[in-house]
């Protein structure tokens, strides 16, 4: 017995074992591959220092897809929309799974139609008090949200008397504001700026066209985007393309992910300079 602790002394020196027992009560060999023992160090592997973010509109009426978008195995940030039959649900199921949950507010649009919007939405020619009144009860209508962005919205986020309310609304819940830059002359950046309402932008659409072509080349510049840019934001949906977009994101995710850390909104929405940049 002592002639093998003599052994066993001299090869933990040699760093071939180290002072540990498996589950044999038996000392346990030293790993023979220094590449994957990394060296020697406790400390994980640096993770990418971009970061990017997926959000999915349009939850709410149980659509294509949204079981696929609920189950996918990373971080994305679910949008849903008020007073439609799954809202409470899908809002509590994203939540548990560990996604973000934000209102996916129905805003008046330049064009399309009016029956996209859902109910609840917020036009132009509302009073500010009909207005306040809807953001608020959205806002209740969507459990565990702590954020918002646009449904539609080309004319409403325009229009600074509109928005001016929504941010107020979202300023004193505690929400920050997405702006789906469905109109790229909108008034959110410069506004909620001098608000002190925290805000991020969207960069792109994965789906504006639902094929899996274009869904595919989308997710190809999006990959091109986050290599180049400290943040990308990018919108899908549930519906007609969700299940194909599901499926594309899957696939390129380990690409994807060398690229940017996922994170929910919350971690990149910040209040802007004045100048709205």
């Amino acid at each position: 017995m002592a002639a093998c602790l003599r052994i066993v002394r001299m090869l933990m020196a040699a760093g071939l074992i180290f002072a540990g027992v498996n589950g044999n009560g038996m000392f346990a060999a030293a790993s023979a591959d220094p590449i994957h023992s990394n060296g020697g160090s406790s400390e994980p592997a640096a993770k990418p220092a971009k970061r990017g973010v997926i959000v999915i509109d349009d939850f709410g009426s149980d659509m294509k897809g949204t079981k696929e978008m609920m189950e996918l195995p990373f971080h994305v940030t679910v949008a849903v929309m008020p007073f439609l039959p799954t809202s409470k649900r899908d809002a509590e199921w994203a939540h548990k799974v560990g996604h973000e949950v934000i209102v996916h507010m129905p805003m008046e649009p330049l064009k399309g139609r009016k029956s996209w919007l859902g109910p609840g939405a917020i036009m132009t020619s509302m009073s500010d008090e009909e207005i306040r009144k809807r953001v608020n009860e959205a806002i209740d209508a969507v459990p565990f949200a702590v954020g918002m962005n646009n449904h539609m919205g080309s004319k409403a986020t325009g229009d600074e008397r509109v928005m001016t309310i929504v941010l107020e609304v979202c300023r004193e819940r505690g929400l920050f504001f997405l702006d789906s830059k469905t109109n790229y002359r909108s008034v959110v950046p410069v506004l909620a700026a001098k608000m002190g309402v925290k805000t991020v932008d969207n960069h792109m659409f994965f789906d504006d066209i639902a094929t899996q072509a274009h869904i595919s080349k989308q997710v190809r510049l999006f990959q091109k985007h986050l290599r180049e840019n400290d943040l990308t934001v990018a919108i899908g949906h549930v519906g007609d393309s969700g299940k194909q977009t599901a499926a594309v994101l899957l696939r390129h995710y380990p690409d994807l992910a060398k690229e940017a850390q996922f994170v929910p909104l919350a971690n990149v929405a910040t209040v802007h300079a004045k100048n709205g940049n």
